[in-house]
């Protein structure tokens, strides 16, 4: 019980200050003086040497050779306060994408690493341009060899981009309700699709109930949409990126709801 008092106290003493969390941060990436954390992060002489001396009483650094460093628990704590700040971040910066949408096919790994979506842009539709989502889609499926899927719906395009990626050599995986399954492969051509299953270029699966998120993976881009909670897509908006990060979080997240097909 003292250890959890302990833990839960240091993080108390570091969260309480930004200016203790911005020199905690800089040491971790590098050992420094008094003046060069004062000349990294712009904060007055006075206010860093405040500081560092109750970062120091509290044992979350230590000085050798003139030079700050941060010791192995506060590492964690530090990496903790970061990247829960970095999700509150995500989650202010596209408060209308996450906000009143439907959240629960989301895996709990997926929440958990909500940061790796950090450098991701947000698509909405406007007045003047209705179709601003749908065309970020079909661009990112039109320049792609591989695509990767979650299809919730039936949009009447999907079927020919589909069918042109297996034109063009490429493959196709692709989940979908089984709703629209059958529809879907109907709309692609006979002879390309045949030939692109015996060859194991394309691949359905059916999602016995509906899904509520829309992904797609295409060839190193990734694009996320929520359904709202009252049951409707929201066709509004998209969360898209080329980060590696975000295009690894879509790829476990499609492994995951195949998993779930498979079960």
């Amino acid at each position: 019980m003292n250890i959890h008092n302990d833990i839960n106290n240091d993080i108390k003493f570091l969260a309480k200050s930004e200016i203790r969390l911005k020199i905690l941060n800089e040491i971790y990436k590098k050992p420094n003086n008094v003046r060069g954390i004062v000349k990294k992060t712009k904060i007055t002489y006075s206010s860093v040497s405040s500081n560092i001396g109750k970062l120091e009483k509290n044992n979350h650094i230590t000085k050798i050779d003139n030079k700050y460093h941060i010791n192995p628990m506060s590492e964690v704590y530090l990496k903790t306060l970061m990247d829960f700040k970095t999700s509150m971040d995500i989650v202010s910066d596209y408060e209308t994408f996450w906000n009143k949408h439907n959240l629960n096919q989301l895996s709990i790994n997926s929440v958990k690493r909500i940061t790796d979506l950090k450098d991701s842009q947000l698509i909405e539709t406007t007045p003047v341009d209705i179709y601003k989502t749908h065309n970020a889609i079909k661009n990112q499926i039109m320049s792609s060899k591989n695509v990767k899927a979650i299809f919730p719906y039936l949009h009447p395009e999907y079927p020919g981009l589909i069918e042109m990626v297996l034109k063009n050599e490429g493959s196709a995986e692709l989940i979908v309700p089984q709703s629209i399954f059958r529809e879907l492969i109907l709309r692609i051509d006979e002879k390309i699709r045949k030939d692109s299953m015996r060859n194991h270029k394309l691949q359905i699966y059916s999602y016995k109930e509906d899904l509520n998120l829309y992904l797609t993976l295409c060839d190193g881009n990734m694009s996320l949409g929520l359904f709202k909670t009252d049951g409707s897509f929201d066709q509004n908006r998209i969360l898209i990126s080329d980060n590696p990060d975000a295009y690894r979080w879509a790829k476990d997240l499609f492994q995951h709801v195949k998993c779930e097909v498979k079960k």
